[in-house]
């Protein structure tokens, strides 16, 4: 890596390839926003006043979910956003998994699925990018 510029560098990708990309950054950017926005109001006590999870915490992960719902959506430094939301899906999983003890998928009742998905997808899109319809792809891509 020869500078800040690299670690945002967008993979080319073909056309369907990219446009398959970006419907999954705008459902899963859309989702973020929507999940995020409660946190984002109150973003160092939204777990409430009893949780064990300090507030520098909980701000975190409200940034990342709503700010990482934003990036998402605008294809914008996506390997930062990934990151971000693959820690807080990460924490969320082994919460429900382990702490709570959630099933993998639930029967009407809370379940560790939903937090998977999200986790695996950051990893999507961590590994190969946003796609060539994105504002990383514009930035930082390879020129002809």
């Amino acid at each position: 890596m020869k500078n800040l510029r690299d670690c945002f560098k967008t993979a080319l990708h073909p056309n369907y390839a990219s446009l398959g990309l970006l419907v999954v950054r705008l459902i899963m950017g859309t989702a973020f926003i929507l999940h995020g926005w409660g946190k984002i109001q109150t973003p160092f006590v939204w777990m409430g006043p009893e949780s064990p999870v300090p507030g520098i915490f909980q701000f975190l992960a409200a940034v990342s979910e709503f700010g990482g719902g934003i990036a998402l959506i605008l294809g914008f430094l996506i390997p930062l956003a990934s990151i971000g939301l693959a820690f807080t899906m990460g924490t969320a999983v082994y919460f429900h998994m382990f702490i709570k003890g959630d099933p993998f998928v639930g029967t009407g009742g809370p379940s560790y699925e939903l937090a998977l998905v999200y986790l695996g997808n950051a990893i999507l899109f961590l590994l190969i990018g946003p796609g060539m319809f994105s504002m990383d792809y514009k930035l930082f891509g390879e020129k002809d």
